[in-house]
């Protein structure tokens, strides 16, 4: 079975990565490459005159054959393990391509976490790595040289704005309900619970994790995206985090970010 981990950035993608990897018939990749190899496929097939002066209806099954077959083999690659967790924060938005060479609903676990604390996390990355050039900052433009200013820029930019709007547009088609979101205060709260569901969503038997010893299982090198190093490290303990947003970033900012991102956070139950 191949699912997928399409989460928002600091929402604890990494964390249940692992926890999944604790079972020995799961696989869990880090952040995951395989949609941009069938984005770059789907371009060629789609401009490509070759395919354009064949049979459209043949095309387009030997397309869905490729991206089906692709994927299976690309799983297949990375691991003897039965059961593979693709994570890849583009895979929800593209649900319905995904059904459409699958042949089913795609299984997708989605992480979400109080915004005000996913740009409290970012706030903090930054001010703990001042010896590395920040493209959120530019004092030339007076650019990010505030917490404010860099939580705005965090709210229209990748990865954060990019994620809120990949998963405002999922509810708005309605495939947000087909997925399992799963609320990372949840998940550090009561994991063997959260686990539980999990399991039940993904049609698998259930398995006993060890929440006071996870591994690090998944590794990946942050200074390819330019950022701060060990940005994907996990505690071995799975234990909930202070809620420290308004030590960070203050209270009237926390209030406009609720203001700001009021739906999401009345979504999932981040208002007071």
């Amino acid at each position: 079975m191949i699912f997928f981990n399409s989460s928002l950035p600091r929402s604890g993608s990494t964390l249940i990565q692992n926890v999944l990897a604790q079972n020995p018939d799961i696989h869990a990749t880090p952040t995951d490459g395989f949609l941009e190899l069938i984005y770059a496929a789907r371009v060629n097939f789609t401009e490509a005159v070759e395919f354009k002066a064949q049979d459209e209806k043949q095309m387009m099954n030997a397309w869905r054959g490729f991206c089906r077959r692709g994927m299976e083999g690309y799983c297949e690659g990375l691991s003897s393990r039965p059961n593979t967790c693709i994570k890849s924060r583009g895979i929800g938005c593209n649900f319905d391509w995904f059904k459409s060479f699958m042949g089913e609903d795609p299984k997708v676990i989605v992480m979400v976490r109080n915004i005000k604390a996913v740009l409290a996390s970012m706030e903090k990355i930054h001010r703990a790595n001042p010896d590395r050039a920040r493209s959120v900052q530019d004092p030339s433009r007076m650019l990010g040289l505030t917490t404010e200013s860099r939580v705005d820029q965090w709210l229209n930019t990748a990865p954060v704005g990019l994620a809120l709007q990949r998963l405002q547009q999922m509810q708005l088609e309605g495939t947000a309900k087909k997925c399992l979101i799963v609320r990372f205060e949840d998940l550090t709260t009561h994991p063997a619970e959260v686990m539980g569901r999990v399991y039940e969503y993904l049609g698998l038997p259930s398995f006993r994790h060890d929440f006071d010893n996870v591994e690090q299982i998944t590794q990946e090198d942050d200074a390819f995206y330019g950022l701060a190093p060990n940005l994907h490290s996990v505690r071995k303990k799975v234990r909930p985090l202070a809620a420290d947003y308004e030590d960070v970033l203050g209270s009237n900012l926390c209030a406009q970010i609720d203001n700001r991102c009021h739906g999401y956070q009345a979504t999932f139950g981040y208002l007071d």
